[in-house]
């Protein structure tokens, strides 16, 4: 559901009303009774309306979710709220996340970085480290911001490209940010599914997922496990696959899951033996949302 609050507000502020949208912009009045029950305008007018008030499109509305821990992120997001849900899940799940794939950066650098924009300097970070930290914290964004939405490749590359673009690798003809990989790349010992073959895998991967219609945790732990498995990506995979499974948890209402870096031999355990035992990467992912749990126990949020 749509809010249109603030745009009700803006209209105030200017002396006009929703007639004046209709008489100005000609706008139907079918379109204004949306606006009016909370329905979705489509791109289009959104920026005609926001040209029209000198704004941007995202300053004219809201989305209201009926999942608490989804709504909690959005308003904490969009108030700049610290110390709260919001705050927490990006500095934990970014630290916990990228230390699993090699940061040097600390919890409390991570914590520094989100909080200050600003890093102490003297312990020689890499600059990839500190540039993947901030675009991890946009990853996450991006994710609240479309959670709510059908899970596509476009999305998954738009997370790749977020988290990778401006680093030493995008600097790589070869290594296409935000685009599956154009080289073999081999993951413990394990070589994963070819480039040529990578496209027709995740188109595969995403209708047979696409088509459940009441996803589950299991689910959610399946996909991910498949995800990693076909490593569509020349990096990053690890990375983009938990991110992916944050915003499969938001959509369906389930708890996520925080994968801690005190954790990962477990993690890479479950990946790797799947095929064979299913319960080391499903107890990690179960132990992950119990992480989670205690993040809403501490803001005294219910999850449904």
């Amino acid at each position: 559901m749509y809010s249109y609050e603030k745009l009700e507000k803006k209209l105030a502020a200017g002396g006009l009303n929703k007639t004046d949208l209709t008489r100005d912009l000609r706008i139907s009045s079918r379109t204004i009774a949306k606006i009016g029950k909370g329905e979705k305008l489509s791109r289009i007018v959104l920026h005609k309306i926001a040209g029209y008030l000198a704004c941007e499109p995202d300053e004219l509305y809201q989305i209201i979710s009926d999942n608490p821990i989804l709504q909690c992120l959005r308003e904490e997001k969009e108030a700049k709220l610290s110390s709260g849900l919001y705050h927490e899940l990006q500095v934990r799940m970014t630290y916990n996340s990228n230390h699993m794939e090699g940061s040097a950066l600390s919890e409390e650098q991570t914590r520094l970085i989100f909080e200050t924009n600003t890093i102490d300097a003297d312990d020689g970070i890499p600059v990839d480290d500190i540039l993947e930290t901030v675009h991890h914290f946009r990853a996450i964004d991006y994710v609240i911001e479309h959670a709510e939405e059908v899970l596509t490749e476009d999305f998954i590359k738009e997370l790749h490209y977020i988290l990778k673009h401006d680093t030493k690798a995008a600097s790589l003809s070869w290594f296409a940010v935000g685009e599956y990989k154009r080289r073999v790349n081999v993951v413990g010992g394990h070589e994963t599914t070819k480039p040529k073959d990578v496209p027709v895998k995740m188109k595969e991967l995403l209708a047979e997922y696409n088509r459940k219609t009441n996803i589950t945790i299991e689910d959610i732990i399946t996909f991910h496990s498949d995800f990693e498995h076909i490593h569509p990506f020349q990096d990053g995979n690890g990375r983009v696959g938990r991110l992916i499974a944050l915003k499969e948890c938001l959509h369906w209402n389930i708890v996520p899951f925080i994968i801690e870096d005190s954790k990962k031999a477990f993690y890479y355990r479950g990946l790797s033996e799947w095929d064979i035992e299913k319960g080391y990467l499903t107890d990690t992912c179960l132990d992950g949302q119990d992480t989670f749990h205690r993040l809403l126990d501490l803001f005294d949020i219910e999850a449904d």
